[in-house]
């Protein structure tokens, strides 16, 4: 018997204007919608280009395979969000994702919202959007992206109540020492990114690394490649001391990293089996020195 064949339903994405809950604002004073000063236009995508430095993955996985089958069957629901570029084209502030799927479902274009702003805002949406809309990010995209976003505050010479580290998690509701550490995180090379990312380098210990220049964290990177060990905080902060008094060579990474200290053994004897072979008068330093003699004789007789 055919199992009854389940309808799909269309992916729905929310838009920014809804996240920042400007999808219902009233006319201004002219009379205008606040929208109409960004309209909705349909845009080839060849028009379309990453946002610069754009740090979130674009990834043909099992998520984008339901959204080029969703948008196949139903379109689009909610425009992108998209700047001019002075040079021709358009830059893809939020919707890289659906710019992707769309392109692989077979489309020429798609909708998006024309924002007439500066790069430093669209850069601070642009985070905050992805953020918003997706479930699960990886450390490397979270360290970029929160760099990004910190360094277009500061560009703007604008701080609200609290710290920038906290305007930066803000979106994300993340603390603004949680940021800090993944803006520091950033500093890391794209290789050692990658091992954060597969869980061969902790967030911790790679922050330890960021403090190292470019050659230095290279040496590291082989010996993580090369040994296959999992870095300690207690390692890390060791190969950050040499690193920064300019100690480090591959040597000492990998004495580091393979150094193994022994582990401590306590060993003790019960006073009724120790009383068979001596004397109450006898001292427990006496006693010990007779059983290292013993174990010296059948050492040297094995």
């Amino acid at each position: 018997m055919n199992k009854p064949k389940v309808q799909k339903k269309p992916i729905k994405f929310d838009s920014y204007e809804a996240l920042l809950g400007l999808e219902n604002i009233d006319d201004d004073t002219s009379g205008h919608s606040v929208q109409s000063n960004y309209p909705v236009l349909e845009i080839n995508l060849d028009e379309l280009k990453e946002f610069p430095e754009h740090p979130f993955k674009v990834l043909d996985d099992e998520q984008m395979k339901e959204l080029v089958e969703s948008i196949s069957e139903y379109g689009l629901f909610h425009p992108g969000l998209a700047i001019k570029d002075p040079e021709g084209g358009y830059f893809i502030v939020s919707g890289h994702r659906r710019a992707r799927a769309s392109r692989l479902a077979g489309k020429e274009a798609m909708p998006f919202r024309i924002l007439d702003t500066d790069m430093e805002t669209a850069r601070i949406m642009m985070v905050d959007s992805n953020f918003q809309q997706r479930d699960e990010l990886l450390p490397s995209e979270k360290a970029k992206a929160y760099r990004q976003k910190y360094d277009a505050i500061k560009r703007q010479g604008k701080r609200g109540l609290g710290s920038s580290f906290d305007e930066v998690g803000e979106a994300a509701g993340e603390s603004g020492r949680t940021v800090q550490r993944f803006i520091r995180l950033s500093y890391l090379s794209d290789e050692l990114l990658e091992l954060v990312d597969v869980g061969k380098l902790g967030v911790v210990q790679g922050v330890d690394i960021s403090f190292l220049d470019n050659e230095k964290q290279s040496v590291v990177c082989d010996a993580i490649i090369e040994t296959g060990i999992s870095m300690s905080k207690e390692q890390a902060t060791k190969i950050k001391e040499y690193g920064t008094k300019g100690n480090l060579i591959p040597e000492m990474v990998m004495l580091i990293l393979t150094d193994k200290k022994p582990k401590k053994r306590q060993f003790s004897l019960k006073a009724d089996k120790l009383s068979e072979y001596f004397s109450d008068d006898v001292s427990e330093d006496e006693i010990e020195q007779v059983i290292l003699e013993l174990l010296d004789n059948w050492k040297k007789g094995r």
